[in-house]
């Protein structure tokens, strides 16, 4: 089966800046992707290339079989690109703009499905608003209908609930799950990690220009050999000897990491023995925010 997305062996550097180092990736049709990493990481700058912004110093991005250098036009047709800066044409209006769009595709008739994309995205109220009249929120609205305004098998998302309020992103978040079950392919970036938990099956977490995890996100979840008790304490302090475990402390509640449940009544024998009482207590399973920080710890160097 043709990959969705194909990078092979790419590499891009911006002078002495070597943002991306050998990025080596396959996404397959219908899948929903997570690509993740820290500010500087690389990731805009692999969508870009992806999506021909810019060009690759070395290697190969296809998108659906198709070279983004030497098939550009059917790379482009199959793919829909959200992305993170708010661009906009400030003389049209909504749905102007979304014609427009369905224009650059040779899309001529393309209403009843531009109604649908701002039906679901709350924009139908706004489709005679001039662009330059809108919130923030409401253009990053637009931006996401304009990805989807040809109908492309593959879409990227980057950073597509930035700045934007929570109701939008459940509604977007509704309809994006509902595209992925259609068959649309979905790569996701953002530093919601809870978003990409989630949603993505699968991630990519980058850093300085490389792939440093790969993996489901049940496996990434998994590999982490801890979890968390958190207790409320009252009558005493937290016992010196468990400072070691302390993931966070704030007042009287503390967060302690543990390597098993087996670990949990020697804990709580020495809290009691410090003639500490226990008011509230709770068993955390690590998250992706959890995994993400201690793979970016550990590529360090």
């Amino acid at each position: 089966m043709t990959p969705a997305i194909q990078i092979q062996q790419v590499h891009k550097r911006f002078g002495a800046v070597q943002a991306l180092g050998g990025i080596d990736l396959e996404v397959a049709p219908g899948e929903f992707f997570g690509l993740l990493g820290p500010n500087g990481a690389g990731k805009t700058t692999l969508i870009n290339i992806l999506a021909g912004l810019a060009l690759a110093d070395s290697g190969s991005v296809r998108v659906l079989g198709h070279d983004v250098v030497t098939e550009y036009r059917a790379s482009r047709r199959a793919l829909g690109v959200v992305p993170q800066e708010l661009v906009f044409d400030p003389f049209f209006s909504v749905r102007e703009t979304l014609r427009i769009q369905s224009g650059y595709f040779g899309l001529k008739h393309n209403d009843a499905w531009i109604d649908e994309v701002m039906h679901h995205l709350d924009l139908t109220s706004k489709a005679g608003a001039n662009m330059r009249s809108l919130s923030g929120g409401m253009k990053r609205r637009v931006l996401v209908a304009q990805a989807l305004v040809h109908k492309p098998p593959v879409i990227v998302l980057d950073e597509p609930t930035a700045g934007v309020d929570v109701e939008l992103r459940q509604g977007l978040w509704e309809f994006v799950r509902g595209l992925n079950r259609d068959g649309h392919t979905i790569v996701l970036t953002t530093h919601y990690l809870e978003e990409a938990e989630a949603l993505c099956g699968r991630i990519a977490m980058l850093k300085q220009g490389r792939i440093v995890a790969l993996d489901t996100t049940s496996k990434l979840l998994n590999r982490r050999d801890s979890l968390y008790l958190r207790l409320r304490l009252a009558g005493a302090a937290l016992p010196a000897a468990l400072a070691g475990r302390v993931r966070d402390s704030r007042d009287a509640l503390h967060t302690l990491r543990l390597r098993s449940y087996a670990e949990v009544e020697g804990v709580l024998a020495q809290v009691r023995e410090a003639g500490a009482q226990i008011e509230e207590m709770e068993l955390l399973q690590p998250d992706l925010e959890d995994v993400f920080v201690q793979i970016m710890k550990e590529a360090q160097g």
